[in-house]
């Protein structure tokens, strides 16, 4: 009895050593590839990651890079951009080239509802990239990248860019402003013809404060109909995130009774009207959502409490909601 027991340990001792001798010999192995190979790495998790990679033919099994990842400690560590493989390369010495972000390209990627300030501090932070920009003033980058709008605040499209390790940020800005001008264009084209934005840039201004005040995408319609609602009858917008941004750096993220009387370009409780620039950057749904609000006639809405809203045409209708959904918390 006891000899069989050992000889078991034995074999599982032995199917041990030999699952860990082919999963060695399977992540050290060359993957099998057409060398040269260039593959793309987009923003996030290892399981995004490996979903990637297995799309593009470059690994067969998504499953064993996550558990590789995991395994090495590298899987908080992978980065986005594009690589090139220029000779025959094993999983783990691709998995320690993403890692490393021994990439080609990079990709760097402007975030929906940042402001200006926020993208010019991460371009500063990126230090594969040469420092043109940075070293510019606001004036100066609004003469080379060609911008008519009165400041850079809403000039540059969200997405993720891939370019050159080594490239200039500026250039990457000149391709955001591009592609913001290319979508604003199409979502004034795609316009209501009832709206009360008079020209491209309101409607850029609409949809940035569409973007910061609400993260529920289907809401977006709604909130946009609301602004614009307010707009035809010349009701004040009165939204917190265009006094926020009015207060810049001094906003200590507690927004006070006396920050929304104080009277500045962007406070919309004291002055009619647009702010006279964008607050932010927004996404192509804030875009749509400026251009196509939502048929409504609702004046009023009033945060749940679970990411969405709920929206009113009265003001008693609009009390009733807040009471159940804010003094009631």
């Amino acid at each position: 009895m006891l000899r069989t027991l050992r000889n078991l340990l034995l074999l599982v001792l032995l199917g041990l050593m030999a699952a860990a001798a082919a999963a060695w010999w399977y992540v050290n192995r060359p993957l099998p590839l057409s060398y040269p190979v260039t593959l793309t790495v987009g923003p996030g998790s290892v399981r995004a990651t490996a979903a990637q990679l297995a799309q593009q033919s470059v690994i067969e099994y998504p499953a064993v890079f996550r558990l590789l990842a995991r395994a090495t400690g590298e899987d908080t560590r992978l980065k986005a951009g594009i690589y090139e493989l220029k000779q025959p390369t094993s999983l783990l010495e691709l998995l320690g080239k993403i890692a490393r972000g021994e990439a080609s390209q990079i990709a760097f990627t402007v975030i929906e509802g940042w402001n200006w300030r926020q993208l010019r501090a991460a371009l500063a932070a990126q230090a594969k990239l040469r420092a043109d920009a940075a070293l510019m003033s606001d004036d100066e980058l609004r003469v080379a990248l060609d911008i008519a709008a009165p400041g850079l605040e809403g000039q540059f499209f969200p997405d993720t860019y891939f370019i050159a390790v080594g490239g200039s940020d500026l250039e990457l800005l000149r391709r955001a402003h591009t592609r913001l001008n290319d979508q604003l264009a199409l979502a004034w084209k795609l316009r209501r013809e009832d709206t009360p934005l008079k020209t491209p840039y309101e409607l850029l201004i609409m949809a940035s404060i569409v973007e910061k005040e609400t993260g529920a995408e289907a809401d977006r319609p709604m909130v946009a109909s609301v602004f614009e609602n307010r707009l035809r009858i010349g009701m004040r917008l009165q939204t917190d995130p265009t006094v926020i941004y009015g207060l810049g750096e001094q906003f200590d993220g507690n927004l006070r009774k006396k920050d929304l009387q104080t009277d500045t370009p962007y406070n919309t409780y004291t002055r009619a009207g647009l702010p006279p620039t964008p607050i932010a950057m927004p996404g192509n749904a804030a875009l749509m959502a400026a251009a196509q609000p939502a048929p409504s006639k609702a004046l009023y809405f009033v945060a749940r409490g679970d990411g969405s809203s709920h929206f009113s045409e009265t003001l008693g209708e609009h009390n009733r909601a807040v009471n159940q959904y804010i003094r009631r918390r």
